[in-house]
């Protein structure tokens, strides 16, 4: 256990890089632990977390609750919760550190929940599916597929909403990208983000705008049909509900069918997130994952 604690800490999951920048914020790290050093005077934890972000390979020092300090094993994977802090010692000054609060163990390595589906593998019923899947989709028979293929009759009913919400939706296509890219980043989606982001700049939507969202600022950038699409899926999505105020300014430029189309899309979206964040779906072998 002591190992795999280490390791989750080297292995580092898109969710570190987000950490980095929001000290005090509580986040869930993967990676490889390395320690087992005596912290001399308490100039050192004694442990630290290698992990890998967008930028490259970082480490941080990491302080372990006293009831994993006696389980915990140099190069050991795990999955670890708590917040980056600063701490200060008398020779080294101030030194950025990450305070666990609870440790997990990691799944292995390339251990996926459900195995990545081959052409080879289907059942009669699941090619059938799965030949329409490949006529329109940029991550094969991965991605929120890989889920639906399991389940074939509600993969090809969930296929046809997608083909609905998609390609003959009422709503813009500039707009419906982006509202997908809304709910990719809500959900930390790196299936959803990889293949719509590049749909969504090809539509019209601004490669600043897309920072922002994706840096989950809300975007300064935004055009005003974007700014209400944009007010209206976070509203429903985060409290449930919608004020007169979004509600009327998204009424300015969708009308009722294209304001049921676009919520529609927004929860179908959200619950293939749902989905694949369940299973740890992943974006394709050697893809690097777009969000932290």
């Amino acid at each position: 256990m002591k190992t795999l604690l280490l390791h989750v800490l080297a292995l580092g999951i898109a969710s570190v890089a987000c950490a980095q920048g929001s000290q005090g914020q509580e986040v869930t790290l993967t990676g490889t632990l390395q320690g087992g050093r005596i912290a001399i005077g308490g100039e050192t934890t004694g442990w630290v977390l290698q992990y890998r972000d967008g930028t490259g390979e970082h480490s941080v020092e990491v302080v372990l609750p006293q009831s994993a300090l006696v389980q915990a094993t140099s190069g050991a994977t795990v999955r670890v919760t708590g917040v980056f802090a600063t701490r200060q010692y008398v020779e080294r000054g101030a030194v950025r550190v990450f305070n666990v609060a609870r440790v997990e163990e990691a799944a292995t390595p390339g251990a996926a929940r459900f195995p990545q589906l081959t052409v080879d593998q289907l059942t009669p019923q699941q090619k059938a599916l799965a030949e329409e899947i490949l006529k329109v989709s940029s991550v094969g028979i991965g991605g929120p597929y890989n889920l639906l293929l399991r389940s074939p009759e509600l993969g090809k009913r969930m296929f046809a909403l997608l083909d609905y919400l998609r390609f003959n939706t009422s709503v813009p296509r500039r707009l419906n990208e982006f509202a997908i890219l809304v709910q990719g980043r809500l959900w930390t989606s790196q299936v959803e983000w990889l293949a719509h982001y590049p749909l969504a700049l090809k539509e019209g939507v601004s490669e600043g705008t897309l920072a922002d969202l994706k840096a989950r600022r809300r975007p300064a950038s935004m055009k005003a049909d974007e700014a209400a699409v944009y007010d209206l899926c976070m509203e429903i999505s985060t409290t449930h509900k919608v004020s007169d105020a979004t509600y009327k300014r998204a009424a300015q430029y969708l009308n009722e069918q294209q304001l049921v189309d676009l919520l529609a899309l927004s929860g179908t979206y959200a619950s293939l997130a749902m989905m694949m964040n369940a299973v740890e779906q992943n974006v394709p072998p050697g893809v690097t994952p777009p969000l932290q």
